[in-house]
């Protein structure tokens, strides 16, 4: 399969990058010329990379690389930053030019990356035909109305459209400020970690598995929305136990007197359409953690 690629240098394109290659797809990665020179791309015979971006693609050259289908991951993602961050007005802007772009050259299957935050967040597992949308930060309102517009334009083009729910990625690569980095860096030079939301809960993902996820909605063409997610609910608090486990300092961990309130408190996602397709969860929490742990202090 021919895949053009956005987000090709980011934590979950990188991951998707990777294993499209070793599944033998060849895949066009559209990729910032500031960003090809901080991180490394691979070199590979099925990788041809494309210097430009979102608003300044090289048509051209895409074109001639005769993409089927599109894989759009790119976004701003800066942690704590990007829930409200004016970037997200712009992502929006340009992703339906570039995607409308694309499709009017011969790309027929898009595969979108949306938020679990789109969802109105209660006490429910998040189901793609059940639970109402609600987005309440910046981030999520601009995705979701990235999903609509590419609802409408999908029927007037007759293009194929996928719209993939990511749940809480974690792992190797994942940027040093995010919850599971955090924590093992701290731990590693015995700081204290006091736990402001032990009892919160999300559905968290391995790098890896999320990747292999996306992939097997691009390989079995899945059209609709779909929760990219294990459908496993995890708490701040076995996350901190379990990496203080791993590194054996069980009393750096601190338990608040009085929890601060999470508005996503409760953030877990129905996994069925997903392990339909044949997708299984490979790296449970604690093969996860322990492969971040000898990662950042190996």
């Amino acid at each position: 399969m021919r895949i053009l690629l956005t987000g090709a240098t980011g934590f979950i394109g990188s991951a998707f990058l990777k294993l499209a290659l070793r599944r033998h797809h060849h895949v066009g990665a559209l990729v910032r010329p500031e960003s090809g020179g901080r991180i490394k791309i691979p070199n590979h015979e099925r990788l041809c990379c494309f210097a430009g971006s979102l608003a300044e693609a090289p048509w051209g050259k895409i074109e001639g690389f005769r993409p089927e289908v599109c894989v759009h991951a790119a976004w701003v993602t800066e942690p704590k930053a990007y829930l409200e961050s004016p970037e997200n007005q712009r992502y929006l802007d340009w992703s339906k030019d570039f995607l409308g772009q694309a499709c009017r050259r011969g790309v027929r299957r898009v595969i979108a990356l949306g938020t679990c935050s789109e969802y109105q967040i209660g006490r429910e597992i998040l189901s793609e035909d059940q639970t109402p949308v609600a987005p309440v930060s910046t981030y999520a309102r601009c995705k979701n109305e990235l999903h609509q517009a590419l609802e409408a334009s999908a029927i007037q083009h007759r293009f194929s459209l996928c719209w993939a729910r990511v749940f809480y990625p974690y792992g190797v690569g994942e940027h040093a400020e995010r919850l599971c980095s955090s924590i093992i860096t701290r731990l590693a030079r015995g700081e204290r970690v006091a736990l402001q939301t032990p009892a919160s809960t999300k559905d968290y993902i391995y790098i890896e598995d999320l990747a292999t996820a996306l992939l097997t909605v691009v390989e079995k063409e899945f059209a609709g929305t779909i929760n990219l997610g294990t459908g496993v609910g995890v708490r701040v608090q076995q996350i901190a136990e379990t990496i203080a486990e791993i590194l054996d300092k069980p009393g750096l961990l601190e338990m608040p007197v009085e929890t601060a309130v999470d508005p996503l408190g409760f953030v877990v996602g129905d996994a069925t359409k997903l392990r339909s397709l044949g997708w299984q969860q490979s790296v449970k929490l604690q093969e996860g953690l322990a492969r971040m742990v000898k990662y950042l202090t190996g």
